[in-house]
């Protein structure tokens, strides 16, 4: 399975005074020292496969003998052959400076930081795929992102990646948390349309918002309210 260790990642400042709720034009000079830290103790990793769908239930994929259960994904894979399962970490590192730190302001920023990190390397991991595999376009999934796909569906997408924890250094708990804590998971798909989880959630407040919820959409897709 394909591994890449050269991920580049950058900090949008942008997107981190959005997520610390600070105004477009705040000054960051009293956090970039704690930007700087952090740039030297993330080690982006990425692991993915390529996947077939061998047949599509009426609200399930089966891909290399697992069940990937969610009404959701099902319908965004109606037209869909292909999959591309991925887990991306951090490493270990920044959330080791984390555990020694009692200073709560420093910590929460840099686990902003980190979450900005790690959305870039998402993003590197999207263009590899998109360049790769010659793809227009391509959307995700996460188990846990909606209670279609909850976040026992962990499991099916952790064994369809093999021994993750040898390959990239990601365990999978009993609990279903991934550590490092900075590490993601999820299935791309290619698309015609943009899809993402966020569009089909509710939920007001929430720093990790890539889109508006669309009411007419989740009734399309069957989730309510």
């Amino acid at each position: 399975m394909p591994i890449i260790d050269h991920i580049t990642v950058s900090i949008s400042l942008d997107e981190l005074r959005k997520r610390l709720h600070m105004e477009k034009d705040r000054d960051l000079s009293e956090i970039q020292p704690l930007i700087d830290v952090a740039m030297t103790l993330i080690e982006p990793r990425a692991l993915y496969d390529v996947c077939y769908i061998e047949e599509k239930l009426e609200d399930a994929v089966m891909v290399n003998g697992r069940r990937l259960k969610s009404r959701v994904l099902r319908k965004n894979l109606d037209q869909v052959e292909r999959i591309f399962p991925f887990v991306i970490t951090l490493g270990p590192k920044l959330g080791e400076k984390q555990a020694v730190s009692s200073d709560l302001l420093e910590n929460f920023y840099l686990d902003t930081i980190g979450n900005v990190a790690l959305n870039s390397a998402r993003k590197h991991l999207k263009r590899h795929l998109e360049s790769q595999f010659a793809l227009n376009k391509i959307s995700s999934m996460a188990p846990g992102s909606l209670a279609d796909w909850p976040i026992e569906e962990q499991r099916p997408l952790f064994n369809l990646l093999g021994d993750v924890d040898a390959s990239i250094g990601v365990k999978l708990t009993d609990s279903l948390l991934m550590l490092p804590a900075k590490s993601i998971s999820g299935i791309y798909f290619p698309t015609e349309v943009s899809f993402v989880s966020c569009q089909l959630c509710p939920r007001e407040r929430c720093e990790s918002r890539k889109a508006k919820y669309d009411k007419k959409l989740a009734e399309e897709y069957g989730i309510k309210k």
